[in-house]
């Protein structure tokens, strides 16, 4: 890793090899900015706090080999990257202002995309790490993670119809609780389709009225015009001298006809003519039959007038015109439906929630079965570690518990509490010596005891679901003595299947590291290229001797860190 402006660190570059790594140096030296900094090449959360002062951005680089088709590198390729030689170009950069750049393989990726990979690359532990296992969650999280692929198929089962389970419910709640809404909105709707029904509106029917109502409020204006119009026409038969409009264009007609026959243009106009004597003549007979038939019955009139009355009766309450009533009409049948429906959706939904209530309590059954199994397992494998960490006489058990619950599900005869991941509570205990109860280990645990375990629990996963790397942040904190070297043992172990990186402040784990880097401020409080170097021969013994006595020239603490660095390759 090369990292730039980035808290105490200036420009300095981490060369982590294979095998065991122990990162030391002085407090305050920089030494978690490794821890930090690799967080922010996983995908961690940018701080600009994080920018060194005066430095507008800083810059994490990476260089990570994978194999060739492991999954982080299958999933960086489908997102654009590219490998490098079998290793992975990685980079972040987080300015003072907060934004936050990645990128993977030469690609710009979303930040989340480092995050995916990071649960394939390594595996980070620190202080807050350990607070994190004090949690129930995260122990029933632990041990599904041991219990692994027996576990995946029931427990993926199980969340399925969990969250069908809460869908249904919640559905069923909301019919429930709205009954005397929906009850009320139906009435409403019945009365409203039933007012209608009776009226028996038809489409356009209120301009028909509209209409009608016009020319029987007007019919004896409208005959009188119509006989006035046709006596124009047609001529009055009560004054045979008098002349219309019928008689004047016959004689026109007449005229021209008589001497079509000499100009073309004259008979285009006869012809025209012609026409109108036939146009006059319908529109006559028209007008004659227009008032013959004119009722003007105020009877009608007035049933009319009650008909449009009706609708307008509609009109007011449903649409703006009789269309929209018969619109409305149309809704509000097939809403009265869904709503006359509803009882029958609510037993359905509740056969629906009682089946998969019952699916829930046999999955989760099977789940408690799992886990039982699982913890036995597990738990032996924590205590056979445990007694590698000078802890030979601690044992460590889970206890997997259901509590009482009215509205729970049933699980073994009883009707318990659950939620998304099983109805189990697990709780991981340690008994630290014999004759001592087996307690949470959230109050029964001391710091070191804690550390012990939480690094006893990733021995094992090492095992069952290893991950290339390992980064442990002073998990060591609050151990001593014999401890201490059982725990730099079991990492060097550890570090045989896998790359270990451990920042710690103790000589007897740094000593069991097959590298040591030494992280150091020069004189203006800054870490540079050359202020992470790694310790070798004389170098080594003089900062195991600084560990150990704070001296590093005290020729008890140089004998005591060599024999400490004899015993550790004494070992391996």
């Amino acid at each position: 890793m090369r990292i730039r402006s980035l808290g105490v660190i200036d420009d300095a570059v981490v060369e982590l090899s294979p095998g065991f790594t122990a990162v030391t140096g002085e407090t305050g030296a920089g030494k978690t900015m490794v821890v930090t900094s690799l967080g922010l090449l996983l995908g961690g959360r940018a701080d600009p706090a994080l920018v060194r002062i005066g430095a507008k951005s800083a810059v994490v680089e990476g260089r990570v080999r994978v194999a060739a088709g492991a999954p982080a590198a299958r999933r960086a390729e489908e997102a654009g990257a590219e490998l490098d030689e079998g290793a992975l170009l990685i980079s972040r950069t987080v300015s003072a202002e907060g934004r936050s750049r990645a990128h993977l393989g030469g690609r710009s990726v979303p930040v989340g995309m480092l995050a995916e990979l990071s649960d394939e690359l390594v595996a980070v532990h620190g202080q807050t790490d350990q607070q994190g296992l004090l949690r129930p969650a995260r122990q029933r999280a632990a041990l599904d993670r041991y219990a692994g692929g027996a576990l995946a198929a029931p427990l993926a089962a199980y969340g399925d119809a969990y969250r069908r389970l809460r869908a249904v419910s919640a559905e069923l709640e909301e019919l429930t609780e709205r009954a005397r809404e929906r009850a009320q909105e139906a009435d409403l709707l019945r009365f409203g389709l039933d007012e209608i029904a009776a009226v028996e509106p038809r489409a356009g029917e209120d301009a028909e009225l509209a209409a009608e109502a016009g020319r029987l409020g007007h019919a004896e204006a409208l005959a009188s015009a119509a006989a006035l119009a046709h006596a124009a026409l047609a001529g009055n038969p009560e004054d045979p001298e008098a002349v219309d409009a019928t008689m004047l264009v016959a004689g026109a007609n007449r005229a021209l006809e008589a001497v079509r026959s000499h100009d073309p243009a004259l008979a285009a106009l006869a012809d025209r003519m012609g026409e109108i004597s036939i146009l006059l003549g319908d529109v006559a007979g028209e007008l004659a039959g227009y008032a013959d038939d004119l009722d003007a019955d105020p009877l009608r009139l007035a049933a009319v007038e009650e008909r449009r009355a009706a609708l307008t009766g509609l009109t007011r309450k449903y649409g703006e015109d009789v269309a929209a009533v018969l619109a409305w009409a149309e809704e509000s049948a097939a809403r009265l439906g869904e709503l006359d429906g509803d009882d029958e959706r609510i037993g359905r939904l509740a056969e629906e929630r009682e089946a998969l209530r019952t699916e829930l309590s046999a999955l989760a059954r099977a789940l408690t079965d799992i886990r039982s199994e699982a913890a036995d397992r597990f738990a032996a494998a924590v205590t056979g570690e445990l007694t590698s960490l000078a802890m030979p006489h601690a044992r460590v058990s889970f206890a997997i518990r259901q509590s009482p619950d009215p509205d729970g599900i049933e699980v073994g005869g009883r009707t318990v509490a659950y939620g998304p991941h099983g109805a189990d509570e697990v709780e991981l205990l340690l008994a630290p010596h014999p004759g001592a109860p087996a307690r949470p280990i959230a109050k029964g645990a001391s710091g070191g005891e804690l550390s012990r375990v939480m690094l006893a629990v990733e021995v094992v996963f090492a095992g069952t679901d290893p991950v290339p790397t390992y980064l442990f942040d002073e998990v060591d904190a609050g151990v001593g003595g014999r401890a201490a070297v059982e725990i730099g043992r079991r990492l060097a172990k550890l570090a045989r299947t896998a790359q270990v990186v451990v920042v710690t402040h103790l000589p007897q784990v740094a000593a069991f590291a097959d590298r040591q880097l030494l992280v150091e401020k020069t004189h203006d409080g800054s870490v540079t290229r050359s202020g992470v170097t790694v310790l070798e021969g004389e170098d080594r013994v003089r900062e195991l001797s600084r560990m150990l006595a704070g001296q590093e020239d005290s020729e008890t603490a140089r004998a005591h860190a060599e024999e400490l660095l004899a015993a550790a390759r004494a070992d391996a």
